[in-house]
């Protein structure tokens, strides 16, 4: 099948490259000439586990290309994407122009039939909107299917070629044949094609990913009150998790949610509900707490050092949002380096893949190390604020004796309680009592 993408960002590249890996002929469109011609070229401008080899593959066998012309894009594709962004506004709803904008323009081109795919975050509605932003000029039939994603930075590549569930929102029989057989590849272990409504569609998005972040928040809340009372979070967490009901996943604490996903579509779908004169008591709650919880540690730190912070230096291990991505997006490690900066501390930081992101953003504020062991010379602390698994089974005795002081403030609560009083270092995390 002929399929165009319209934005290549995470998902637009991601889902791009996956179709044309089952043998669809796929053009990506972007306006930005410099990221076109890199990718032209086999650049792969993010970070992605295992993406890089189908993207070069793909492009190899012509089945995989770029460019900047909407007009090439919307000519080439029986289908065609919409995978751009729907940043957050100011009031927490999702900004839509980039989406309606690219919208009014197809109107101006397609000429025959085409199916218009809403692959972007969007809220309830968006689908009635893109149809007449395209209806104001179109003169042929079209339809527009309401397609939400469900990738896992980190993961993405699996999750879209073995995904658990594809979900189509669409009204069309035409559309919806025309997407089973696009999504038919994928689903061959039996894995379900569910159809429905356009606006159940884009709310499924929404729904699926504020449940997730509420479970999250509500361990966060949970392993708060377990330093209150001298309880063991990992205990409590593991009695919940083997109830078939509740389940093992996103039961972990830690200094709470980040990324491109949770934080702008829980906001959103809030905001969308005070448009609808429906309030998300939940969701409001789920936003503070975890914006709260992303500071979890720094009242740990700054009793630690007698609340004085001025000129003690920290190393940061881990900075992106959750392993495997270098995305920096709502990410706890920057509101954790921003609150010791204003206190006086100074940083050195390492992460696997996001420094350069996160120096894009800092400059010269803070340094960066080329090694996690680096970065303990000199500073007075090490914190954790990513669980990268290279950071799991660290030498103890470096960490004693490079650090001035041997303290950890763990905010991903990586490491075995009894392995560290074995190991002498004054250790903090999250729910559990503090090894001193």
């Amino acid at each position: 099948m002929k399929i165009s993408v319209i934005g290549t960002g995470y998902v637009g590249l991601v889902t791009g490259t996956c179709l044309a890996e089952t043998g669809n002929e796929v053009i990506c469109v972007d306006i930005d000439e410099q990221k076109v011609q890199k990718m032209r070229g086999g650049e792969v401008p993010i970070y992605e586990p295992h993406l890089d080899a189908l993207f070069e593959r793909n492009i190899k066998a012509s089945r995989l290309q770029f460019t900047t012309s909407l007009k090439e894009g919307v000519d080439h594709g029986d289908i065609i994407f919409l995978a751009l962004p729907t940043p957050e506004d100011e009031d927490g709803s999702a900004d839509l122009s980039y989406v309606l904008g690219v919208s009014d323009e197809i109107g101006k081109i397609i000429t025959d039939y085409k199916v218009i795919v809403d692959k972007s975050t969007v809220p309830v509605g968006t689908a009635e909107k893109v149809k007449a932003a395209i209806s104001v000029h179109a003169k042929c039939d079209f339809d527009v299917v309401s397609n939400p994603e469900f990738l896992r930075e980190g993961f993405a590549v699996d999750d879209f070629l073995k995904p658990e569930r594809i979900v189509v929102g669409s009204s069309s029989e035409r559309a919806t044949g025309l997407m089973e057989k696009l999504y038919k590849p994928y689903v061959r272990s039996g894995n379900p094609i569910i159809i429905m409504d356009e606006k159940s569609a884009e709310l499924t998005k929404y729904a699926a990913n504020s449940f997730l972040a509420t479970k999250i928040t509500f361990m966060n809340e949970i392993a708060n009150y377990c330093e209150k009372v001298g309880a063991d979070v990992d205990k409590v967490r593991i009695g919940m998790g083997t109830d078939s009901r509740i389940g093992k996943r996103f039961l972990f604490p830690g200094i709470g949610y980040g990324g491109s996903c949770f934080p702008k579509d829980v906001k959103a779908l809030h905001k969308s509900g005070k448009e609808d004169n429906y309030d998300f008591k939940i969701l409001k709650s789920v936003i503070e707490v975890n914006q709260a919880q992303k500071v979890a540690l720094i009242p740990k730190i700054t009793a630690y050092f007698e609340n004085n912070l001025k000129g003690k230096t920290f190393g940061i291990w881990g900075l992106a949002f959750k392993p495997e991505t270098d995305d920096i997006r709502e990410a706890p490690a920057l509101d954790i380096i921003d609150s010791l900066l204003s206190k006086g501390a100074k940083i050195i930081a390492f992460d696997p893949e996001a420094m350069d992101n996160v120096e894009k953003k800092y400059g010269n504020k803070i340094r960066f190390s080329e090694s996690m062991y680096d970065v303990l010379e000199g500073a007075d602390a090490l914190v954790i604020c990513t669980e990268w698994s290279i950071f799991r089974t660290p030498d103890f005795e470096r960490i004693k004796n490079d650090l001035i002081n041997p303290v950890i403030f763990d905010g991903r609560n990586l490491y075995d309680l009894k392995d560290i009083e074995n190991e002498r270092i004054t250790y903090f995390s999250i729910g559990r009592k503090d090894i001193k």
